[in-house]
């Protein structure tokens, strides 16, 4: 799969989750910042990513250059909704997603949301299995997403095209 050029597209960033890590030291405690950011441009391209840093403006950058990395396309129909029903799995988080008819609206909880929103999904129903940790729920729902293909994709994969 080749990789997609973050510059050729008009990205937006959203914080999905920001945490304080604090190192005690001799003098007090040292903080440190990680934040976990979600770009796309509301037309099937997403991505996430994770910084970390001492201060948290800072962090969010890192996180933004890291999810312009990781950038995939998602199939997306004309009803803004994923073509059909997927589980993503990443290590205790499991997330199920269902395509929904046109009106209904992003029923996902704060880490899934931000990213079927970054994605232009805006029909589509969800639920956390498992945890509900923000980063396993992002790399759950990204991993879905990553699996679903079109049905053109499928159709020609299962040789059925005329």
């Amino acid at each position: 799969m080749s990789r997609i050029n973050a510059s050729d597209l008009n990205l937006t960033d959203k914080v999905v989750h920001i945490s304080r890590v604090a190192k005690v030291v001799k003098g007090g405690r040292r903080f440190s910042f990680s934040a976990l950011v979600v770009v796309g441009d509301s037309n099937g391209h997403v991505g996430y990513g994770l910084g970390k840093a001492n201060e948290v403006p800072e962090a969010i950058r890192k996180g933004v250059e890291q999810a312009k990395k990781n950038i995939i396309k998602v199939p997306v129909n004309e009803n803004q909704t994923i073509p059909y029903e997927m589980v993503g799995h990443f290590g205790a988080g499991r997330i199920l997603m269902k395509p929904a008819s046109a009106g209904t609206g992003v029923i996902a909880g704060g880490a899934s949301r931000a990213i079927f929103e970054a994605a232009g999904i805006s029909n589509i129903l969800s639920k956390c299995l498992g945890t509900n940790n923000p980063h396993n729920v992002v790399k759950a729902t990204f991993e879905g997403l990553r699996m679903l293909k079109t049905p053109d994709e499928l159709i020609s994969r299962r040789g059925l095209a005329e």
